[in-house]
């Protein structure tokens, strides 16, 4: 590359951010990185109508949260500012009427109820929905079908209009997509798109353009939604700027859900996220939860992610973020949709726990079980609780149950598991353990475990028949880690309080 590289990212401020559109920015953010180059966020409101407060704050809060900070952005400044196409609104006009009057654009002067009159005047069984093409463009009110003299008497008056662009007639358009190879497109089968809007707001077609110009990208990696669109950005590169100014495409495959293309709907019904965070919409207060709160790392998060489309060549799987940079490359990105199997997206994110250092997971640990109303105040017991149970986690809401009978007596026992089988022998086994337990110089698990299982033989116990009833007594239930292990963290007091507690209910 001989170019620095330059990418972007630019969302519109109108929702929650959709998995597809994280790992858009992830990928433009590992290329940038792997290449030396920079990765600009800029937001794309030009659609005001669409606008929802609160959405842009969202989506700088999901970057920071999987780590992947622009270069440049409306937050983070840079020379190529500003980075909110609705503070950019004055230059875009100038380059809609450079297109006019070369002639590949036009004013239009339709109303809205005319456009509407004329989907359904023009509408056949072969085309039903009419669009304002070549086909119509002359029986419609514009300075192509208008005199001079009528168009300028129309501006001149302030009449509301558009300027569209001017498609060609049978022409083939083609252009070097970086995961599909070579692409074409037939104008005659495009649409005149609006440019610049009767407000004078550009629309996506102008403002990326010239956004993208004026910011010197390099590369444009963006959804595959976005090719019908590449005809008519491919002809205002030519017309404004020229074609060895464009840069390079990628269009990324679609992320698929169980019947299609993911979608919010999917989440809904199969009970898994597809925001990166929790959302609420503020117009109807719906609450979407994202992967932050149905308990994924960060790490994970992004893990999974860049494999949904990409891969290495390997049969490798866990990859830190740098891993990745330097494993990244465009031409392992898939063209075919990726889909989504939540159940393996649990898998790398039980992979990332089990994995994690005890110290980096106690901080949110801390919070998950403060939240359920449990109080650590013993940080060292916590890290060591945490290596405990770090495996048997799969999301950080489950060290809640993993971890919280470290910290909290056990409010309700599984005794109709005991009951059915326990007996007297049972009842004087474990109040020789207790009587030994109190007893004994050193507190730990082999030395307990050992304690434990020669009881056991003296009274001619099998130790799996009282094994089970140990650990619901410390627990509460038929879960958690080597019953051993639990017994030496909660120390010998408390072990012995719940013995007795549990001797009582078992009775």
């Amino acid at each position: 590359m001989t170019k620095r590289p330059r990418v972007r990212f630019a969302p519109s401020p109108t929702g929650g951010l959709h998995l597809g559109g994280v790992r858009t920015v992830l990928y433009n953010y590992l290329f940038a990185k792997k290449n030396g180059g920079d990765f600009v966020l800029r937001i794309e409101d030009t659609d005001q109508s669409r606008y929802v407060p609160g959405a842009e704050e969202y989506i700088f809060n999901c970057l920071d949260w999987v780590g992947l900070t622009p270069d440049e952005s409306p937050l983070h400044g840079g020379p190529f500012g500003p980075y909110r196409q609705s503070e950019r609104k004055p230059m875009y006009r100038q380059y809609a009427e450079q297109l006019v009057k070369a002639g590949h654009a036009y004013y239009a002067f339709d109303t809205p109820e005319e456009l509407e009159k004329m989907r359904q005047d023009f509408k056949t069984e072969q085309n039903p929905s009419p669009q304002y093409d070549h086909t119509l463009r002359m029986k419609m009110r514009n300075s192509l079908s208008l005199s001079e003299a009528e168009t300028q008497q129309l501006l001149d008056s302030g009449t509301r209009h558009v300027i569209r662009i001017k498609m060609p007639e049978q022409e083939t358009i083609s252009f070097t997509d970086m995961i599909r190879g070579e692409v074409s497109f037939d104008t005659s089968l495009v649409d005149d798109k609006v440019l610049l809007k009767a407000d004078n707001m550009p629309t996506y077609h102008l403002a990326v353009v010239v956004d993208d110009y004026l910011m010197q990208i390099t590369h444009a990696f963006r959804g595959e939604e976005w090719l019908p669109s590449a005809p008519v950005h491919i002809l205002c590169w030519k017309y404004l700027f020229g074609l060895d100014q464009m840069p390079q495409w990628a269009h990324l495959p679609l992320i698929l859900g169980p019947n299609g293309k993911l979608s919010k709907r999917d989440g809904a019904k199969y009970g898994f996220p597809v925001f990166a965070m929790n959302w609420t919409d503020p117009k109807t207060n719906e609450l979407t939860e994202g992967f932050r709160e149905k308990g994924f790392l960060p790490e994970a998060f992004i893990n999974l992610l860049a494999l949904l489309g990409w891969n290495d060549g390997t049969e490798k799987e866990i990859f830190t973020k740098e891993e990745l940079i330097n494993a990244f490359s465009l031409d392992r990105v898939h063209s075919a949709g990726a889909k989504f199997d939540y159940e393996k997206a649990k898998w790398f994110n039980h992979e990332w726990i089990k994995n994690a250092d005890a110290s980096a997971l106690k901080p949110v640990v801390k919070t998950i079980l403060e939240e359920k109303g449990l109080t650590v105040n013993d940080e060292a017991l916590l890290e060591k609780v945490i290596g405990l149970v770090k495996d048997r986690c799969t999301l950080l809401p489950d060290f809640y149950e993993q971890a919280g009978f470290f910290f909290q007596r056990p409010a309700v026992l599984d005794t109709e598991s005991v009951k059915p089988k326990w007996n007297d022998a049972k009842n004087l086994f474990f109040a020789e353990v207790i009587r030994n337990f109190e007893l004994s110089p050193v507190w730990e698990a082999h030395e307990l475990e050992a304690n434990f299982k020669e009881i056991a033989a003296a009274n001619k116990i099998k130790p799996g028949e009282v094994l089970m009833p140990f650990r619901i007594m410390l627990v509460g239930g038929k879960f958690g880690p080597h019953v051993f292990d639990i017994a030496a963290l909660l120390g010998k007091e408390e072990t012995i309080h719940r013995i007795k507690n549990a001797l009582s209910l078992f009775a």
